[in-house]
């Protein structure tokens, strides 16, 4: 029988044996704490900080560690023809964290980078603490340049990017030791930005057994202590670095350690192989996308666990007053809301115009202009990425225009940056504000600028239908949807990430188009698809049979806010990658 609390390999024949603890280290490049903290930049930042509230919520010993991104991601401004400018979004690290105690050095281009570290609490429902730990390089005894180290999220060049994952993912293992938590039950990487705590790792392994050359024994007992979650199957997110970049920044003795296990004759290190190469459990975060990812690293395992949102940080107010009502036990369960299929329709109606005209409200203080609460109001707001094709819904502005004007009136309402250097991403805004411009006499079409977690939380809880339609099989997973069907808000989707599980076609919403294993731009056909689905069923369905459509947003709470929560996605995650049955023999058991 397996001790408690033992690592247990073998070297040569020889049972050793190590003592660990049963606490989970998370790391994320981006984690969305709290919406005056400007730290993260999209879905990334936003799933870890929802997955961190629930294992809050649930009890679950995981410490989190991240960058604490002083400068924030950027501040969005888009002038009248939709053009992005980009400002810092500074905060004040010192006004809302606990300072920790100590500081450490990291190693970066041959010299020592001073690091200290901040902590951000996350408290449970019955009062667990989950720490979240934001690394701060900006110290006196750093230069200049090293003290911006961790002012801008995704910022610089890649000399800025890789040294950054240094801090991460190096300084982040000796954030933990520096705190107390000498070992690990595992280490989970989500994303590649954190994949070089596998060096780290093997070179305490090393250490312990004094010898200077890694050998096969040496990685397993990093890999059965090591996870990695992939999140894009979009070959430009997998974060690669030219070799002498590498060796400039590691330095000489760890890039030697790369060297004797396997990586750097390429010329290019891949930062997700290197998760792979150490990961004794790998998923991707939709079942679609476990296929895809699959698909593209055929040489390992990819599981698959699909992401979630957590239900008591996305209910609107109005929806959290209808549950505590209804499904007393949600908060605690999210599965309860399976009895959403109780909840009279009436009830349902009522909290979404509250939620409606709590969004109306924002968007005339943001714009000046007033919506109309009774019209079909559309919302598209995410990561403005080219294959997210937010200007699909113009492709026949001539069609729309009829729809609206025969069918029922439709209002939209957009939201979404650009990355910096994202030229496409900042084309594909412009396109739109240029596209509403034609329609200011038929349509109301806005864009909100500065899309943040505050913002999402009123647009995904208050527009009638979400749309979303990414390029296939490039969504992932996608959370959006998700935050509005807990809302009760049906989603119009390309069938792709999380759409592809969530769609019951016209009771939990709508699909674009009809074959999900189907890759490449279908922008024509799926144009058509989206028009036919607005004209013949959603649009006359809201306007002319408002209990239908009420009973499709009462299903989608049931069918989908029930599955796709956090809550049920770290129960996976504890149930197939953190303490897995199947490990026992082979690596702890907690």
């Amino acid at each position: 029988m397996q001790k408690q609390g033992i690592l247990r390999y073998y070297y040569f024949g020889m049972a050793i044996e190590r003592r660990v603890s049963d606490k989970i280290a998370y790391f994320s490049m981006e984690i969305a704490l709290d919406p005056a903290i400007p730290s993260y930049g999209g879905g990334l930042g936003i799933l870890a900080g929802d997955m961190l509230r629930s294992a809050a919520d649930l009890e679950m010993p995981i410490i989190a560690v991240t960058l604490v991104h002083r400068k924030g991601y950027f501040r969005q401004r888009l002038d009248a023809d939709g053009n992005q400018t980009e400002e810092p979004d500074p905060w004040i690290p010192e006004a809302v964290l606990q300072p920790v105690e100590g500081t450490f050095t990291v190693s970066i281009e041959n010299r020592d980078v001073h690091v200290r570290a901040w902590r951000y609490n996350l408290h449970g429902m019955a009062g667990f603490v989950v720490p979240v730990y934001l690394l701060d390089s900006d110290l006196p005894e750093n230069s200049e340049w090293d003290r911006t180290l961790t002012d801008t999220l995704y910022g610089g060049d890649s000399r800025y990017r890789i040294c950054q994952e240094v801090l991460l993912g190096i300084g982040g293992v000796s954030l933990l030791r520096n705190v107390g938590v000498k070992n690990a039950n595992s280490y989970h990487m989500n994303e590649g930005h954190a994949a070089f705590l596998t060096l780290a790792l093997l070179g305490e392994q090393m250490k312990l057994r004094k010898y200077t050359v890694p050998v096969e024994a040496d990685v397993e007992v990093v890999r059965r202590r090591c996870l990695f979650t992939t999140h894009t199957p979009v070959q430009a997110g997998h974060d690669r670095f030219p070799w002498e970049l590498v060796k400039q920044v590691l330095g000489e003795p760890r890039t030697v350690l790369l060297q004797q296990v396997g990586f750097g004759a390429e010329g290019l290190l891949n930062m997700t192989n290197l998760a792979l190469h150490f990961s004794r459990y790998v998923n991707g975060v939709a079942m679609r996308h476990g296929e895809v990812s699959q698909d593209m690293f055929p040489q390992f395992p990819i599981h698959a666990i699909t992401n979630g949102v957590h239900a008591a940080t996305w209910a609107s107010p109005p929806f959290q007053d209808l549950f505590d009502r209804e499904i007393p036990e949600w908060r605690r369960d999210n599965a309860y809301m399976r009895y959403a299929v109780g909840i009279p329709l009436e009830e349902i109606k009522k909290a979404h115009c509250l939620a409606k005209a709590a969004l109306i409200k924002e968007v005339q203080r943001r714009t000046g202009m007033l919506l109309d609460e009774s019209a079909l109001t559309i919302g598209f707001a995410r990561r403005a990425a080219t294959y997210k094709r937010a200007d699909l819904l113009f492709k026949d502005v001539e069609r729309l225009k009829h729809i609206a004007e025969s069918i029922g009136p439709i209002q939209i309402l957009y939201g979404g940056k650009a990355h910096p250097h994202d030229a496409g991403g900042k084309a594909l805004i412009q396109r739109v504000i240029q596209a509403a411009a034609g329609l200011k006499h038929e349509i109301k079409v806005l864009y909100l600028e500065n899309y943040n977690m505050a913002l999402a939380k009123l647009i995904t809880s208050g527009v009638d239908l979400w749309l979303n339609t990414p390029q296939r099989p490039q969504e992932a997973s996608g959370t959006s949807g998700m935050k509005a069907a807990l809302n009760g808000v049906p989603s119009l989707s390309v069938l792709d990430g999380w759409w592809v599980e969530g769609c019951v076609e016209d009771v939990t919403g709508w699909a674009i188009g009809y074959d999900s294993r189907i890759s490449g731009d279908d922008s024509a056909a799926e144009s058509v698809s989206l028009y036919d689905k607005l004209e013949r069923k959603i649009i006359p369905m809201f306007y002319r049979a408002p209990e239908a459509y009420a009973e499709v947003m009462r299903f989608s709470i049931a069918l989908n806010a029930s599955f796709f929560n956090t809550h049920r996605m770290l129960s996976q995650y504890k149930a197939n990658a953190y303490y897995p049955k199947s490990l026992i023999k082979k690596a702890q058991e907690v």
